[in-house]
């Protein structure tokens, strides 16, 4: 008899299903178990538009698979499996988080078979990294692996001359324009699947006190493997040559630019990433994208998801607790209830209202907005992170551990970057049309006027200074501590942000 497998709700594409001589994966046509465990949305209070998607996407899977899948609703994933599976063996892919993976090994009768859904293993990075221990910079990590995939690459040099084309794909909006002249992204259909999954979340809210936060609907994000074929077709086809110049900037009519809406099918499983950058690839050869774009969206994928996965297990578990700058404030009820109405800045309130009502920004917004506006605040780390995770349609404990911990809050110490990832309202200016009409001014660091971009961010500087001296990419921004006459001023606006909303 054939040994079941089980799918995770983020296992969801036919790579999860094929037979393997190297991993001794499901045989073809091997029985499937799928288990929707109500524990999960019980234990964390998950974006209502996350929520439905991950069902949605589920049950989708479960009906093209038919006969061939045991579907279990149970409280537990431990009361699923021994309702879909009894006392026999099942196989599972390496799942994506500590939390699973201790789960199914804490199983006898699981086997637990290597991750699939990326294109570098664990084992090939850990040859990678070996000797590399303080050096692990991705950049370097990104030239490996196109020249190991041989992706934009021509006779050994990488297309247009150099890996990096970040030089072209940093400019800001164009100027005056509410949006860019692309056309919009793929936009799926709700089915009788949707309706389903929104009465039982209904339900569940009135009945079963599971609560959630945010907007529901209607579904902005592919769901099935069609779907998803569907959106990669469309960003590649209409919108990929004008995503690299500007990929950082941010318009308030416009959120979604040229940005491919791509991530929550990768991290579903619905795509693999190799069909996503050779698609990418295929596109630029056939002189239809420009080599900037094709990079910078290479590099999203083949680059920066690969090195957050592989950091996510290469620095273990004990990496969540990181919490080098000591920020132990508690996240206000603004942020955490996603009440943009509640917020005068600008630009976080229409970020926050992004998120309440989509689940979804793009990564400047994540970094240089919210992120930015932890890291000056003071918040927890980890309460940071939890946020980001249960917010975010494509938030993953694997995906907002490194990205949050690392990337936006440094709380590793320099472990993932070289420097904290925050600036003034300069930055925001420059990149957005989000300071047009706020109450303050990005140049302003005192007064009624003050912005709390700017004037967190040299109370940042301040609070930090001892450690941040020694950091040679923050030397400079240090030293002009030293220049400002009103540094007392600009200190004492920390306590109106910290009394009040921004």
């Amino acid at each position: 008899m054939t040994t079941p497998h089980w799918l995770f709700g983020d296992q969801l594409g036919p790579h999860f299903l094929t037979p393997s001589a190297a991993d001794g994966g499901p045989g073809r046509g091997a029985p499937v178990v799928m288990i929707e465990a109500r524990s999960v949305f019980r234990r964390r209070r998950f974006h209502r538009a996350k929520a439905h998607l991950v069902l949605s996407a589920m049950r989708h899977r479960a009906a093209e698979l038919g006969e061939r899948v045991t579907y279990v609703r149970a409280e537990t994933y431990r009361e699923g499996l021994r309702r879909a599976a009894g006392d026999g063996p099942v196989t599972v892919c390496h799942p994506t988080s500590y939390a699973a993976l201790r789960l199914v090994r804490s199983m006898p009768r699981v086997r637990v078979l290597p991750a699939r859904g990326f294109l570098v293993g664990q084992q090939e990075f850990a040859g990678w990294a070996e000797g590399r221990e303080g050096r692990l910079l991705q950049e370097n990590f990104y030239r490996w692996v196109r020249e190991r995939h041989d992706l934009l690459m021509e006779g050994g040099r990488p297309a247009g001359g150099r890996f990096n084309h970040d030089h072209a794909n940093r400019e800001p909006p164009p100027r005056g324009a509410t949006a860019l002249d692309v056309p919009g992204p793929y936009r799926p259909r709700e089915d009788d699947i949707d309706a389903g999954v929104r009465e039982d979340l209904d339900r569940w809210e009135r009945e079963d006190g599971v609560r959630f936060v945010g907007r529901d609907g209607p579904r902005r994000f592919p769901a099935t493997r069609r779907e998803a074929l569907t959106a990669l077709r469309r960003f590649v086809t209409h919108r990929l040559a004008s995503f690299g110049p500007h990929e950082d900037a941010m318009l308030a009519g416009d959120p979604v630019l040229s940005h491919s809406l791509l991530s929550s099918s990768l991290n579903l499983g619905l795509l693999h990433p190799a069909e996503c950058v050779e698609r990418a690839e295929r596109a630029w050869r056939a002189g239809g994208v420009p080599v900037n774009s094709a990079e910078g969206f290479v590099r999203q994928v083949a680059g920066w998801r690969e090195y957050v996965w592989q950091l996510y297990w290469h620095f273990g578990e004990d990496y969540r607790n990181g919490n080098a700058l000591g920020h132990s404030r508690e996240l206000p009820s603004y942020f955490t209830e996603l009440d943009a109405d509640a917020v005068t800045a600008r630009c976080l309130s229409r970020t926050l209202a992004q998120v309440r009502d989509t689940g979804w920004t793009h990564h400047i917004p994540r970094l240089m907005v919210l992120g930015s506006h932890a890291l000056q605040r003071g918040w927890d780390p980890a309460a940071v992170t939890d946020w980001f995770h249960r917010c975010f349609v494509d938030g993953y404990d694997w995906v907002m551990l490194p990205n949050v911990i690392g990337m936006s809050q440094y709380a590793d110490g320099g472990r993932m970057t070289t420097k904290p990832y925050t600036s003034g309202g300069a930055y925001i200016h420059r990149m957005s049309d989000l300071c047009d009409g706020c109450a303050y001014r990005p140049t302003e660091r005192t007064g009624p006027r003050a912005c709390p971009f700017t004037a967190g961010y040299w109370t940042f500087l301040h609070r930090h200074r001892r450690l941040l001296s020694g950091n040679a990419r923050m030397r400079r921004a240090i030293q002009g501590l030293d220049r400002l006459t009103d540094l007392d001023e600009v200190l004492r606006e920390e306590g109106r942000w910290e009394k009040g909303t921004p």
